[in-house]
């Protein structure tokens, strides 16, 4: 079995899907990065802030200066530059490097977290264990690589399809249609279409559609006879998720990887339709040991396929205290918001004030903290080490946190009384969440 799991998985294929793979991905990250840095949130999101949150783990990632941001994220535009181009040494540099620009600018500030920013360092690291000596400049229909190379980007691709739609069976997405309902009223003045948001049943309509797309349309990409009509279904729903919804440049990632489930004959095609030019080199398969790649490979997949449950270890309403939320493909199951009032003691004197949030975060950070446990107690460890510095004694910090889930009467977050001073962020069960 094992022998024939390697002979299956090192089987000789063709480049080409790989190949258009690089360009496209190449393509949409040089686009997302000079639309990122246009609209000023390099400045936004790293520069001006006076308080990041860290994710657990990497307390130590802090941003560089203004001038260095901007270095890193021209980095980032010649890195993929060169994973679309380049091939040899230099395409290995580019893949190494665009995965830690990328992830390095993930990493500065959790609350800007998305699903895809995660999927797309995934996809980055992924690309650097690929082979370095294919290229879209030497005869396509020439060029070889192993089987599991291609199939890894098919699977990281599926997983995130299937566990989406697994996570949309629940009670509130499938019969209370929330938060469609909530969500899609907002959008009744788009043109043509925005009447049918108002209707009663398009909630529903589009929740069970949701479901039913994430969770089965790799079946239809993979079966030859539906991948056309699955390839205009990936168009239509990532299309319309991109007009409803704020998720950047996610769909046209989305719309512009899949194709890697199509022919090799129409991935020639297109590399032949983008680079139209004379190929005269001859290419020569070069005969490489895999065995590392696919113990690297297996891996990854493992922690990828079990990594998504571990909110099964939390006894408390996952929705509620978002332990084991992020990094599950759980993509906009909820609509949750929050007022947090933090009140910092001097246990000295007995004297207790009420924190303004604004001095210290923006509007985003301040949205995204008040509703989620980790970010909280990152905040009163910062509001506690703050104010010693300006004479308070040994504070203790207090949250008092109103937060209402899918529309519902708020409820109390965290216990107010506990002094968050004394917790310490771990995997452990937060036992100062309070139940749902």
């Amino acid at each position: 079995m094992k022998e024939k799991l390697q002979a299956f998985l090192n089987t000789s294929i063709s480049a080409a899907p790989l190949i258009s793979f690089r360009l496209i991905f190449g393509a949409l990250m040089v686009f997302s990065t000079i639309r990122f840095m246009y609209l000023g949130w390099i400045e936004e999101h790293y520069f001006e802030p006076l308080f990041h949150f860290k994710y657990w783990g990497f307390e130590w990632v802090e941003p560089l200066s203004l001038v260095g941001l901007y270095f890193v994220h021209f980095l980032m535009i010649i890195s993929a530059l060169g994973v679309m181009f380049c091939s040899g040494v230099l395409f290995r540099i580019a893949t190494i490097l665009l995965f830690l620009t990328f992830t390095y600018t993930e990493l500065i500030d959790l609350t800007y977290y998305l699903n895809h920013y995660y999927f797309v360092s995934l996809i980055c690291f992924l690309l650097i264990f690929s082979p370095s000596d294919i290229s879209p400049f030497k005869i396509i229909s020439e060029q070889k690589v192993k089987r599991s190379t291609i199939l890894i980007l098919k699977i990281q691709i599926t997983i995130l399809y299937f566990y989406a739609g697994i996570a949309k069976i629940n009670y509130d997405w499938l019969i209370e249609a929330l938060p469609l309902k909530i969500w899609l009223p907002a959008h009744d003045n788009i043109p043509l279409i925005g009447s049918i948001f108002s209707w009663e049943f398009t909630p529903y309509l589009f929740s069970w559609i949701g479901m039913l797309f994430d969770t089965f349309i790799i079946l239809f990409l993979i079966n030859k006879k539906t991948r056309l009509w699955a390839y205009i279904a990936v168009i239509v729903f990532h299309t319309l998720n991109g007009l409803l919804f704020q998720i950047g440049v996610f769909p046209l990632v989305m719309i512009g990887i899949v194709p890697i489930f199509f022919s090799d004959k129409w991935h020639e095609r297109f590399i032949h339709f983008i680079l139209p030019i004379n190929r005269k080199k001859k290419f020569i398969t070069k005969k490489t040991n895999n065995g590392l790649v696919n113990i690297i490979f297996t891996f990854f997949l493992v922690f990828q396929i079990v990594f998504p449950w571990r909110y099964l270890l939390y006894s408390g309403d996952l929705f509620w205290t978002e332990e084991g939320y992020r990094f599950s493909w759980r993509v906009m199951l909820m609509e949750k918001a929050g007022t947090a009032f933090f009140y910092v003691k001097d246990t000295k004197t007995g004297r207790e004030g009420i924190v303004n949030n604004s001095e210290f975060l923006n509007r985003h950070q301040e949205k995204q903290m008040a509703m989620q446990p980790d970010m909280i107690l990152q905040y009163a460890h910062f509001l506690a080490d703050y104010y010693a510095e300006k004479g308070v004694y040994q504070p203790e910090v207090r949250a008092e946190v109103y937060v209402t889930l899918n529309a519902r009467p708020s409820k109390l977050l965290i216990d107010p009384s506990v002094n968050l001073v004394e917790e310490s962020d771990s995997f452990k069960e937060k036992s100062w969440i309070k139940d749902y």
